[in-house]
């Protein structure tokens, strides 16, 4: 009992330490990271979130646009930072879950990041151009029968989700479509807009404009259920597609050895402010699905995202920089 006690005793003292850390955060600031520049999707989420979290945690959520290389700057930036809660991100699918089967991070997602929480889904949406003669997703996949290898469909940039999309509808429909790269979404839509592409996948926001204005006509979603915001567009499985289920996210991230209490404390904080009605209806109002996870289920998500697009990277055969 004696050496019992004695180990009891060895074992506190050495929690402690993190124990007391952990009961007296935050005492100062948190920088919140966004991997982006300001104004996107991204920004858009973190600020309404981080807004609501310092209210909560009492301290102020200070946002830090650290954007380039697809978020992957920003994001190797909390990989790296110290594992004390006080710098965090909010990352994208790509830089969390694509990039690093595309190109060589300084960064391995599951070890050198420490899940908090996933915090909203925003679904992709196909859309054709005005001067494509198809409706719906059956029509759509017999004229690219018709015409192996001479429809073509835009995308955001290489390796980025839009990409991983059409290449994912290419294989799941068994048809020969081109990719066209841009650099960005806005000018691959101006292209669309002008028939010089024939149809994308991007994040509802970006094209729902267009949509609701008739410039673009819009096949599916790739969201689980249909959306309030086009409740007339079908889902892909509504389609008979349901392995094409497309959408971006945003999931909330610390540094690997953060101490498991104050993942927690985070965690609780950005669950807390996701379920109140502001948040919740600015963030609806931009297509977004809030969704506030725990920090195991949102690590099993990423896994299997991370899984789900390397075997499209590789069943696509797409050209990879690693």
């Amino acid at each position: 009992m004696r050496t019992l006690r004695i180990l009891l005793i060895g074992l506190a003292a050495l929690l402690s330490p993190s124990l007391a850390v952990a009961q007296d955060f935050p005492n100062k600031p948190i920088k919140l990271i966004v991997p982006f520049p300001p104004g996107g999707p991204n920004d858009i989420i973190a600020r309404t979130v981080g807004q609501r979290m310092s209210e909560i945690l009492k301290q102020p959520v200070v946002i830090e646009n650290r954007g380039g290389q697809g978020g992957v700057l920003g994001t190797d930036v909390v990989a790296k930072a110290a594992p004390d809660g006080y710098t965090i991100a909010i990352a994208s699918a790509g830089a969390l879950a694509i990039s690093p089967s595309m190109e060589k991070v300084a960064y391995d997602t599951l070890k050198d990041l420490a899940p908090v929480t996933l915090v909203a889904t925003v679904p992709e949406m196909l859309v054709v151009a005005p001067n494509v003669s198809a409706n719906n997703m059956a029509e759509l996949v017999a004229l690219a029968k018709a015409q192996p290898g001479k429809l073509n469909f835009a995308s955001s940039g290489p390796g980025s989700l839009p990409h991983l999309a059409g290449e994912l509808f290419k294989l799941t429909a068994k048809i020969d479509i081109v990719h066209v790269p841009y650099r960005g979404a806005a000018p691959a839509v101006t292209d669309l807009l002008a028939g010089q592409v024939q149809m994308v996948f991007l994040d509802l926001p970006v094209l729902l404009p267009q949509v609701k204005a008739g410039k673009l006509k819009p096949i599916v979603i790739g969201a689980p259920k249909r959306v309030s915001s086009a409740p007339d567009v079908p889902t892909t499985t509504e389609a008979g597609m349901p392995s094409l289920q497309t959408e971006n996210w945003y999931g909330m991230v610390a540094p690997g050895k953060t101490p498991p209490q104050i993942v927690a404390a985070i965690n609780k904080a950005a669950v807390e402010a996701m379920k109140d009605p502001t948040v919740i209806e600015k963030l609806s109002s931009q297509g977004a699905t809030l969704v506030g996870d725990s920090p195991e289920h949102f690590r099993g998500f990423i896994d299997s995202e991370i899984k789900k697009w390397a075997q499209v990277i590789k069943d696509a055969g797409v050209q990879t920089s690693k």
